[in-house]
């Protein structure tokens, strides 16, 4: 092992055994405060990092990385998703970029599968009637949404999480179908029980439910426009545990203006943390706040993952969880 330890700056506050680990391991300038790095604070990072551990909340583009000093080795992004950060651009300098790909699957879809139960159950609005002390009693016709059995389910995504999202909705019932880059093998196939569409436009119009679990590129931006939630049918519910951008949000709320949908769940959203206020408070729309990768475990897992890549770097080898633009 090298006897000098890397200069390591965290963007954000990191769960406890995480930076202590860092700290142990290397020269790890922690964020105390857990605020925001500013764009001024995050150049001066880039300046005397030789890794920089940023977050979702850090857009670490083109221009930050051309201002970054000749030490920058890697930029070891804490979470999955990486379109927060120019990969392009990094590699272009010799800044090797990795991420935390695989720790986040479970939970994401255990939560993609709870809005999906919200939203057709109608969970969050009963729960808000008892909350204010509006409940008189059952009656046979109140509160009535949809059960989940025999309905369509459209993955568009089918990655780790479309397919450990596909393995819950058949222990519901559901019927899986999903729209992809290309199939997935015949096994897995086999094993979910799904059906491939080629064309997501024919696949959008004859599904219950539409849950997306792919990444944010500039090909899927807008992925579901206006003309795409128009072909939807009514009694259609929409989720999106994936990246906001990935529905455009003015067109998705005047859909819900319109009851052109029977709901919504959204656990990110277009210009987060901002949200269009034509989906607050309403009845059919089930709002979270990024919950995604938000359980103790993930959270530990995923710096955990930060870790061994900075170990794998400072010991002279290629970090395993390297993102090359190839990939993207």
């Amino acid at each position: 092992m090298s006897a000098r330890k890397l200069k390591v700056v965290l963007t954000r506050r990191l769960p406890d055994a995480v930076e202590t680990r860092m700290r142990e391991l290397f020269d790890a300038e922690l964020n105390l405060t857990d605020r925001p790095m500013d764009r001024a604070a995050l150049s001066a990072a880039v300046q005397r990092a030789e890794v920089l551990v940023p977050t979702i909340t850090d857009v670490i583009d083109a221009e930050l990385i051309a201002s970054a000093g000749d030490q920058l080795r890697m930029i070891a992004n804490f979470g999955a998703g990486i379109d927060h950060i120019d990969v392009e651009a990094a590699t272009a300098r010799g800044i090797i970029v990795t991420n935390t790909p695989g720790v986040l699957t479970e939970d994401t879809a255990d939560l993609a599968m709870s809005l999906i139960l919200a939203v057709s159950r109608r969970i969050v609005e009963g729960a808000q009637v008892v909350a204010e002390g509006k409940f008189e009693g059952w009656t046979p016709t109140w509160m009535c949404g949809r059960k989940l059995w025999g309905k369509r389910l459209g993955i568009v995504g089918m990655g780790r999480i479309g397919q450990a999202l596909a393995r819950r909705a058949r222990a519901f019932g559901l019927q899986v179908h999903y729209h992809n880059r290309k199939p997935v093998s015949d096994l897995i196939a086999e094993e979910l029980g799904a059906t491939y569409w080629d064309d997501l436009d024919q696949m959008l119009s004859r599904m219950d439910i539409i849950s997306l679990n792919c990444p944010a590129t500039p090909h899927t931006r807008h992925l579901l426009n206006a003309e795409r939630l128009a072909r939807l049918q009514p009694h259609a519910i929409v989720v999106n545990t994936a990246r906001g951008e990935l529905i455009e949000e003015a067109a998705l709320s005047e859909a819900v203006r319109a009851r052109a949908l029977a709901g919504v769940g959204l656990d990110v959203f277009e210009h987060e943390p901002a949200i269009h206020p034509g989906l607050l408070n309403q009845p059919n729309v089930v709002l979270l706040p990024h919950l995604g990768s938000a359980t103790l475990e993930a959270r530990q897992d995923m710096g955990d993952r930060v870790i061994l890549n900075l170990m794998t770097l400072q010991n002279g080898h290629r970090p395993p969880d390297r993102v090359i633009p190839a990939m993207l």
